[in-house]
């Protein structure tokens, strides 16, 4: 197998469903499956033991203690059988060339970022409701971008450009120096370098990407874009904002003490 990808999830089935129907049309067939569940929901088990995968898969879960997504994903990455880690979540959809595109730029000392585009209600009840609409996505995006985009955010960066086409110097020119955590691929290797994500997270933002863009920085690694490359989908649901000022002073903290080694990661110091 040539990757792992690392779905972080929180009891939505009908959006796992999505996902998962998602990776039939990918291009790339040569990964595993990793479905990283923050909780022990049982229907969450019974869907994922019924489902008809092509790809080998593992289900990962632990105790649902409030927000422990960083203990889940260091879970997922000891479990993994490949060294190419890709990490989506729970609500976002792939493009059928997604992890041919994490894999096309796949190097030992790079990090690879890509972005989203959010869906409006609309979109992602049909989404929901007919599972080949994805395939007819890159023609609804292209239309809106034209005409309209109503209540799609960064439809930009929906659209997928062909690296190999006439237009493929657009990707090739957006800059992207910092980590989403719904769409970022690295080696094995580099994430163990910095001990893993930080589990002194324990609320959700910052210690899921900002966090890992400055380790990885200060560790010598280098980020490589892969807007309109690698094309993700966020499906629309309600916002549950969550105030970042606590995960922003544990950030500050260590990075004055430039701990970008965490302590307590994959290996617990």
């Amino acid at each position: 197998m040539k990757a792992s990808l690392i779905i972080s999830i929180y009891n939505n089935i009908a959006f796992l469903k999505a996902i998962l129907d998602s990776l039939r049309f990918q291009t790339e067939k040569d990964f595993e499956i990793i479905i990283s569940e923050d909780g022990e929901n049982d229907i969450v088990k019974e869907f994922v033991n019924q489902y008809p995968f092509l790809q080998p898969w593992q289900h990962l879960n632990q105790k649902d203690e409030s927000w422990r997504k960083n203990h889940a994903l260091n879970k997922a990455i000891r479990a993994s059988k490949t060294e190419w880690l890709i990490f989506i979540d729970g609500d976002c959809i792939l493009h059928p060339h997604f992890i041919e595109m994490h894999l096309r730029y796949a190097s030992e000392k790079s990090i690879l970022a890509g972005k989203r585009v959010k869906l409006d209600e609309m979109i992602s009840s049909n989404i929901l409701d007919q599972n080949d609409i994805i395939l007819n996505l890159q023609k609804q995006l292209l239309s809106k971008l034209i005409f309209g985009k109503g209540d799609i955010k960064f439809i930009e960066e929906g659209i997928y450009i062909s690296p190999d086409s006439w237009l493929g110097f657009i990707p090739r020119k957006r800059i992207n120096n910092k980590l989403v955590g719904s769409n970022m691929s690295f080696s094995k290797k580099a994430i163990y370098a910095i001990n893993g994500f930080d589990e002194d997270y324990i609320l959700p933002a910052v210690g899921e990407d900002f966090d890992l863009t400055w380790r990885f920085d200060s560790a010598g690694y280098r980020h490589v874009s892969l807007r309109n490359l690698a094309v993700q989908y966020h499906l629309y649901h309600k916002e549950n904002w969550v105030n970042q000022d606590v995960n922003k002073e544990i950030c500050r903290k260590k990075q004055e003490l430039n701990n970008f080694i965490c302590k307590n990661g994959l290996d617990k110091f």
